[in-house]
């Protein structure tokens, strides 16, 4: 791999607590130095040689309970014009994203007369659910290449970030939410209260914040490690949700653990404090088992050390055998294992996509060629390393011919295994 330019004079180092100001952090990880996870590179990028890395480090707040990295590169870096993600190139993601509109519609009846606001509405995935049944819809997303995508499916889109001062600018134009939803949002914002604020200011007084994360409790149980990178700021626990919403007006009210994206948290929120048994139950079992404490993760580092040693064994017993690795799924969790692992084209040789804004493109730091994933069929190497290891069953499904010809797919967490 090529080394990286360090910058660091744009970047924001946390000294205190992003929600409740306190000193104090405890550390709990530290990845080192990368590039952004979704920093994908162009020919010309790998000719110019001037790939930044930012440093990658994780604690915990033992007066809030949040668990954060300690630096903060400016959104307009992270989120650019190109930003490669679009969640609609993902069968199971849509199917979960579906199931969860038209459950809302109904336990909520929502009609002509209601109004839905996505916060990172991306291309549209989600709310076109809700177009569909006639429900108004607007979604709000930085990113300009998918806001354009869902534009041009009918899903009406500001391209713009959510802060408090836009959703003044929309409670001004009488554009007061039934439904707020905020899917795998939360984590990438640096001014967390004020987004928060943002949604109590656009939600009615009767409405309810749906609100997805990836949960930290699953997180450090199957040492999902590479799901830290520098999108995602923060890592919730319901305590940590819990003190963030009273915070800022709001209330946790109720819970769902969801098996997305390697163990999701999908929360109800509203601005009346009346919360369920499965919220007060998971609140307590939190506080059982340690989560509040810092004490709790303080093994996670060895783990994840351990796992990476685990999988550099594994590639390199392969390439001395002669074997061929290619790895599946360009995604951001990919970016974060490759370049902890110190893993580059020395072990694998590309990596396939179905998503075609990244073909043609180069992994960040490993700077390994995408391309399309008709190419483990083409190129047929013996092992494919499964970056995407969250939607493993789609993906094997999906990837069958590759496997019914003798081709293995590499699981890396939460232990490496072959499949």
């Amino acid at each position: 791999m090529n080394t990286a330019v360090q910058t660091r004079s744009q970047q924001r180092s946390v000294v205190n607590c992003r929600v409740c100001g306190k000193d104090g952090l405890a550390p709990v990880l530290d990845l080192g130095a990368t590039p952004l996870a979704d920093a994908l590179l162009s020919d010309a990028d790998l000719v110019r040689g001037d790939e930044a890395t930012h440093p990658l480090e994780v604690a915990f707040c033992p007066s809030c309970a949040l668990v954060q990295i300690l630096e903060t590169v400016p959104p307009e870096e992270v989120f650019a014009r190109d930003y490669p993600y679009f969640s609609s190139f993902s069968d199971a993601l849509l199917a979960h994203s579906r199931d969860n509109a038209l459950e809302l519609i109904e336990a909520r009846g929502l009609d002509e007369r209601s109004l839905v606001v996505e916060l990172a509405s991306n291309d549209g995935y989600l709310l076109r659910n809700f177009v569909e049944k006639g429900v108004p819809a607007l979604g709000i997303d930085p990113a300009e290449g998918p806001a354009k995508a869902a534009t041009a499916i009918g899903v009406p889109t500001m391209n713009a970030f959510f802060t408090a001062d836009l959703a003044q600018q929309l409670v001004d134009e009488d554009k007061r939410a039934d439904v707020v939803i905020a899917n795998n949002v939360l984590a990438h914002v640096a001014d967390t209260n004020g987004f928060v604020q943002g949604i109590a200011k656009i939600l009615k007084d009767d409405g309810v914040a749906v609100i997805e994360a990836p949960y930290l409790g699953d997180l450090i149980e199957h040492c999902e490690f590479d799901t830290i990178y520098h999108e995602h700021l923060c890592y919730f626990s319901a305590t940590a949700l819990d003190n963030l919403f009273r915070r800022n007006g709001l209330f946790l009210n109720d819970v769902r653990r969801l098996p997305i994206h390697g163990g999701s948290m999908r929360s109800y929120v509203s601005k009346c404090d009346a919360p369920t048994e499965a919220a007060r139950s998971l609140l307590a079992e939190e506080k059982e088992t340690g989560m509040t404490q810092a004490r709790f993760y303080a093994d996670f580092a060895r783990r994840v050390e351990t796992l990476r040693d685990d999988l550099l064994a594994l590639l390199r017993d392969i390439k001395a055998e002669g074997g061929r690795i290619a790895a599946y799924a360009a995604s951001a969790k990919g970016a974060t294992l490759l370049n902890y692992c110190g893993v580059g084209n020395n072990m694998i040789d590309f990596v396939v996509d179905r998503n075609v804004h990244k073909q043609g493109k180069y992994m960040p730091g490993a700077h390994l060629p995408i391309r399309a994933p008709e190419a483990l069929l083409e190129e047929a190497p013996d092992y494919a390393l499964l970056l995407a290891w969250n939607f493993a069953d789609e993906i094997l499904e999906q990837q069958q011919a590759f496997r019914d010809g003798g081709g293995k797919f590499i699981i890396p967490v939460p232990e490496v295994r072959v499949v």
